[in-house]
Order: structure tokens, then sequence, then C-alpha cells
């Protein structure tokens, strides 16, 4: 996350006193004067122990002219302590504290608001608040890095809508929305970093793949375009659109672009299976042999090319039994082959039940019971 700094114009310290009695006067000007010490500290860079101490001292007096039955509603009162409060839980190291003071503030905060009818502490009351969401962000930051995306989601979500041009806000957001499986709210975000001007191809991506959920697949083939536009060079977003095109029956279109990312990406066994695979889907075969082969070049363990290899060899083998001259030879060569590649691919993944069940029928055509048998008995144990 973007790191933020905690430093307030001196305007917004300029508070008017009442006059009162002397030891309310007292208490409430500590307060008041702690606010300019803590700000004429950040000014000069000094240390946090300085910084607790001033904000120490001032937690002490607001708390006093909180008691006071006169001051306690004064709005002062509480927009003093809020903001101290706030600044304490963003800068004590121990967490403890640090949560104490969040909550304080936050309690504060909504008594301030309510006693401040004319808004004279609108200054302190929007550092409160500035202050209250930062600390939300650390919550929501380290839920999300523990992986409890619910609690991410309520802090980040907050924040993000007190900050709703922070790209980067809205995209962990979104992102902890789709931990708890809210695909709604995570559109809804990821559109709120699309729209204020992020490029990251994560967004583009898991936009598309939201529509694709909701059978929106125009919308998903039209954010993989967008993202592309902003991001050209990038092989995920590629990947994925020639993957849509393919999922949707848009072959043409699928061919054009492989064809031309394969003059530039040709050590890419995604792309070989991916164009084998589309000529395969139009009966070009041999085509889809030489593709699978390419990527097997690339990765001889690579399942799915081992996969769709052996269904083409399965399919070259039907296709030499179809019609009136029926070619034995190369149905045998073609079977042959068939076994050879999916024994491989049962190596790479042996639970793999389709791959099981075509070994079966291979065998059984080759009248080769013994490892029909063998094969069954594999299936029984998944």
């Amino acid at each position: 996350m973007t790191k933020r700094h905690f430093i307030f114009s001196a305007a917004l310290f300029i508070l008017v006193g009442t006059p009162h009695v002397f030891a309310q006067k007292t208490q409430m000007q500590i307060a008041r004067n702690s606010v300019g010490k803590l700000h004429a500290a950040i000014a000069g860079k000094r240390d946090q122990k300085a910084q607790l101490g001033i904000l120490g001292e001032g937690i002490a007096a607001s708390e006093l002219a909180e008691k006071d039955k006169k001051t306690r509603k004064w709005p002062e009162t509480w927009a003093i302590k809020s903001y101290l409060s706030s600044y304490i839980s963003i800068l004590d190291p121990n967490e403890g504290n640090s949560n104490k003071y969040f909550d304080l503030a936050v309690q504060a905060i909504d008594s301030a608001k309510s006693f401040d009818k004319f808004e004279d502490n609108s200054g302190l009351i929007a550092a409160s608040a500035y202050n209250i969401n930062i600390k939300k962000q650390m919550r929501g930051n380290n839920a999300f890095n523990a992986k409890d995306y619910a609690t991410a989601f309520t802090y980040l979500k907050q924040v993000s809508d007190f900050f709703p041009k922070d790209t980067t806000l809205a995209l962990n957001t979104a992102l902890s929305a789709e931990g708890i499986k809210n695909d709604d709210e995570a559109l809804s975000y990821f559109k709120r970093a699309r729209e204020n001007g992020i490029k990251n191809p994560v967004v583009f991506q898991r936009m598309s793949a939201i529509y694709g959920s909701k059978l929106d697949n125009e919308q998903a083939i039209k954010i993989i375009e967008e993202g592309l536009r902003l991001n050209p060079y990038s092989s995920l977003l590629n990947n994925d659109y020639i993957n849509l095109l393919l999922d949707n029956g848009k072959y043409a279109e699928a061919r054009q672009v492989l064809e031309s990312t394969l003059k530039v990406e040709t050590r890419s066994k995604l792309l070989y299976y991916l164009y084998g695979y589309l000529h395969q889907q139009n009966a070009n075969l041999g085509t889809a042999e030489l593709a699978y082969n390419k990527s097997l070049e690339l990765d001889q363990n690579y399942f799915d090319a081992l996969y769709q290899l052996g269904l083409v060899y399965v399919n070259l083998g039907n296709e030499a039994l179809a019609g009136n001259s029926k070619d034995v030879e190369k149905f045998a060569s073609s079977l042959n082959r068939a076994e050879v590649i999916f024994l491989q691919a049962h190596e790479v993944k042996p639970k793999d039940k389709p791959t099981i069940k075509l070994l079966v029928e291979i065998y059984t055509r080759k009248n080769r019971f013994d490892k029909v048998q063998e094969f069954k008995a594999q299936l029984d144990e998944f």
C-alpha cells in the first residue's frame, strides 16, 4: 500500500478559547497546546518517543476536560481527544495501546461530530478521520496478509470509500472481496480502480473472469481487449484473450492473435498448445499434432498437450476406419501412438480419470484385457 504522511496544515490547529474557570482553562489549554507541540514536533522531525510524550500530556488533559460537567459538552474537547488518540493509534508500536487508542478515537470523533453543530472544529475532526482510516488500512492489510479476507474487506472497503481515488486501495479491496467470494463487490472496486486510471493487468484479468462467471462473455472479451490496449506486451492478458476467443468459438480471431504472437514468442509452450487446440477444433489434426509436439519439445511433461495429442491420435485412428476404404494399418499406428502418449500423461497425472478411461478404451480395442483390468482397478481406487 502507499505510504502516507501524517502532516497537517497549521491552520487546522488554530483553536479559539472560551473564558471559563481556571481548572477547566488549564486542562483545555494543555490539550490545545499539545496539538500545537505535536505539529511542531512533526515539522522538526522529532523522534517517535518525543511525539508520544507530547501526545500523552494532551490525552491526560483532554480526559480530565472530558470528565468536567461543562467542558465535556464542548465539541473541542472531543475533537482534540479524537485527534490525539487517532495519532497514537498509528504511532504507538505497542499493538495493545494502538488498538486501545483507535477505539477511543472512533468513540471521540462521533461525540465531536454530534456536538460540533457549527463545524468550528472541522479541521481537527477531518484530521482525526484521516488518521482513523490510516489505522483501518493497517488493520485491513494485516488481515489480508493473514488471509482473513472478511476482516480485510470490512476495513479496506471503508478506507477505499474514504480515499476513492487511491487505485491500490481499490484493488486490494476488490481482491479481499474475491477472497470472500463476493463477486459483485469485487467488480465494483475493480471498476473504481480502473476508472481512476490503474493499468495493472490483474484488474482487467479479474474483471474479465467475473464477467465470464456471469456468462457475460462479450463484456469479458471487451475488458481483456481494454487491458491489452494499456498493456500490449502482457502475456497474462494475451493468453487469457486467446482462451476467451477459443472458448467462445471465435476461431478466426484467435488464429490471427496466435499467429502474430507466435512470431514474437517462440518459446511459449502454452501458445503452441493453444494453437494446436485451435486447429484440433477445426479438424486440422495434422497441424494440431505439429503444434502439440512443439509444445512438448518445450516441456515433455506438459499434461494438457499430452492429453490433447493423445486425442488427436485417437481421432486419426477413427478417421482411418471411416468410409469404405478402411486403412487398418494407419488405425493401428495411430492407436499405438495414442497409447504411448496417454501412458506418458498418466505418469504425469496418475489420478486423472479421463486419461485412465481412454487407456481402458485403447486396451479394449487391442484386446489387452489384462491391462483393461489393471486400469479399471485404478478407477475404483479414486
